[in-house]
């Protein structure tokens, strides 16, 4: 019997250590004019990701503008809840786990942490169709059996002017949606966001400057995200959630981690080792804590093979060493 006692506490302690290491190795799913195919999922199957960020968008035709078009015969397939709908539906059939990410695009690329109105009235009037917004997603949630919902990406002047509008709006989508809520803070708006303690995870989308080096060493990588590592686990600490990094990713050239947030079209030199780099550091650096949920790399696009490349210096991993650093990674914190 004392053997058996033992056995069974091994057995305990292994299962609370394989709980302790299971993540969230997921894949920012690129919404396409297209639905998705088999194919197309069985190539995030060969990368060992878990999960996917399906994300539907709303559109606002300048930062002052209080209203959102969304759900339209004019948008792409995958932007819409019809899109939505089908890729989630054929993950999920997959063992994909998903997160419903709805965003905010302004017309020319502004920066949505810059939305802020001008009167009383508009800031009333983009709440209100924010909710419409955001609510439609969360109904789409439940009845899809989503595990996750982030309720707004990289809003930060709509947050920090509106944050009792915030608190309401987290109980309106409680009332319908009963998963985890996140929401996608950018990487120097999450230490201000006021409601972590609302939702289940703290969301950063982790474009954190590390380095000033043309090709920087995983080392050096590394070293680099001991200030801003600290900075994360005083906040999740500060709150009693894990951290989800709802982004990460790096651009495939020179000075990759000087300024990861870059997303202008631009003619700098492919520098493939680089992302590979950040891509190793990032996950030796986080991967293995317990603080950490995991996270969804930006971006991967549903035409894999028509994606990245040798010569593309783009976010994506695809067909890149990157991607095979990806691949690793994840399967070595497989569910």
């Amino acid at each position: 019997m004392r053997k058996l006692g033992l056995l069974f506490i091994c057995c305990i302690q292994f299962s609370c250590n394989s709980d302790a290491q299971e993540k969230i190795n997921g894949v920012s799913f690129v919404a396409s004019r297209d639905k998705v195919s088999q194919a197309q999922v069985n190539e995030v199957l060969n990368i060992h990701a878990n999960s996917a960020a399906v994300m539907p968008f709303g559109f606002m035709r300048e930062i002052s503008s209080p209203e959102i078009i969304f759900d339209t015969d004019r948008q792409w397939f995958g932007e819409t809840s019809k899109g939505a709908k089908q890729y989630i539906a054929l993950l999920q059939k997959n063992g994909i786990k998903v997160m419903i990410k709805p965003q905010i695009w302004v017309w020319r690329g502004e920066f949505t942490g810059t939305i802020t109105m001008e009167s009383e009235e508009n800031w009333k009037k983009l709440e209100s169709a924010y909710d419409k917004f955001i609510l439609k997603y969360a109904a789409l949630a439940a009845e899809m059996g989503v595990p996750i919902l982030c309720i707004g990406t990289e809003l930060e002047k709509f947050v920090e002017n509106r944050p009792d509008y915030w608190l309401r709006l987290i109980k309106k989508i409680r009332a319908v949606y009963k998963g985890k809520l996140t929401y996608a803070a950018n990487w120097d708006e999450y230490k201000r966001t006021p409601f972590w303690k609302e939702l289940d995870y703290i969301g950063v989308d982790a474009y954190f400057p590390l380095s000033d080096s043309k090709t920087p060493t995983i080392a050096e990588l590394q070293k680099g995200w001991q200030p801003w590592k600290d900075k994360i686990t005083a906040v999740a600490k500060a709150n009693d959630r894990k951290v989800l990094f709802t982004e990460f990713g790096y651009r495939s050239m020179d000075y990759t981690a000087k300024k990861p947030w870059l997303v202008a079209n631009n003619e700098d030199n492919v520098n493939l080792v680089a992302q590979a780099n950040a891509k190793k550091a990032i996950f030796n650096e986080f991967w293995s804590e317990d603080w950490f949920a995991g996270g969804y790399v930006w971006k991967w696009f549903i035409k894999h093979d028509a994606s990245g490349g040798a010569s593309d210096n783009r976010f994506t991993p695809q067909n890149k060493p990157a991607q095979e650093v990806i691949g690793s990674h994840y399967k070595a914190f497989k569910n």
